[in-house]
């Protein structure tokens, strides 16, 4: 059985497995991203993460990676990223690791590599049409229609976190304000329970916790981030209407509370929205789904 490298890109670490087409697992692997060093350090944890999976998998016969930013999937281009990543935009990681590696290689951005694991192995097993919200630092997202990614004219397709939720809200780092993920990120919950409880949290699991032992205040933080949430799929169920509407990321790890929460706000939506099921590997699973299609398609075009 065919077995490929899925690797996820993001800005604080750099994951990697070794997977078959069936996607068992057969090695995994990771790297601190230290993106602050810029564009040189993290291409040599790419490549020193993926030599460590190679050594032991020879066999591997194509490289995926799913990376944060605004991704060219055609050329393996990265046109656009924040600051989170600096110096990244206008890096061709295709062209970096196949000239490393000897490989194909196929590079798309990092919530679209995670829709493509959930619809794979996860949550989205079977639905041709879905959207995927990933929670974390900021707010990424994906669509998929008919079995096909959504990608957009300018590789942004899918980018809900930077929708507009509050007309002249925040400012957010894209330059616009009111974007969504200045009100449903991590980021953004740990801001607005600080406003609201004039307390400094350093994970979104304490705020979680606190509104289990029973703090008003930090129910009240999990009611308000589950409006702004709620707010957001309504908007995404009217634009998009999809079978299912997948939330993954960092914030889903502490869900027992807020989810309900998000359940009483959506209405009718509420039995279309759904945690994730790979955690943070959802996005190696889809970046190795990218490595497998590369190679169908060589084949393909070769039989022509």
């Amino acid at each position: 059985m065919r077995q490929v490298v899925g690797v996820d890109i993001g800005g604080t670490g750099i994951k990697g497995l070794v997977v078959d087409e069936a996607g068992t697992v057969l090695a995994e692997a990771g790297r601190d991203t230290e993106a602050r060093l810029g564009r040189e350090v993290i291409l040599g944890h790419l490549h020193s993460l993926v030599e460590e999976l190679l050594a032991g998998h020879p066999a591997v016969e194509a490289l995926g990676i799913g990376s944060a930013g605004r991704v060219n999937a055609d050329t393996g281009e990265v046109v656009y990223a924040t600051g989170n990543l600096p110096g990244w935009q206008g890096v061709q990681i295709t062209q970096s690791v196949e000239a490393a590696f000897g490989r194909p290689a196929a590079a798309d951005n990092d919530a679209n590599a995670a829709l493509l694991g959930e619809a794979w192995l996860g949550a989205g097993r079977g639905r041709p049409s879905l959207v995927m919200l990933t929670l974390g630092t900021g707010v990424g997202g994906a669509n998929l229609a008919e079995g096909r990614l959504l990608r957009g004219y300018a590789w942004s397709g899918g980018d809900w976190g930077h929708s507009v939720l509050v007309p002249g809200g925040r400012l957010c780092n894209c330059g616009k304000r009111g974007c969504a993920e200045q009100y449903v990120s991590g980021q953004a919950l740990l801001r607005l329970a600080m406003e609201e409880t004039g307390r400094v949290y350093t994970h979104g699991r304490e705020i979680v916790a606190a509104a289990e032992l029973g703090d008003a205040a930090a129910l009240a933080v999990l009611e308000r981030f589950t409006a702004d949430l709620a707010l957001l799929t309504a908007n995404i169920g009217a634009a998009v209407d999809p079978e299912l509407i997948i939330i993954g990321g960092g914030v889903i790890q502490s869900r027992a509370v807020w989810w309900p929460l998000l359940a009483g706000k959506a209405g009718s939506l509420a039995d279309r929205i759904v945690p994730a099921e790979l955690g943070n590997r959802a996005g190696c699973f889809g970046a190795a789904r990218l490595a497998l299609e590369r190679l169908r398609r060589d084949e393909s075009e070769r039989q022509i």
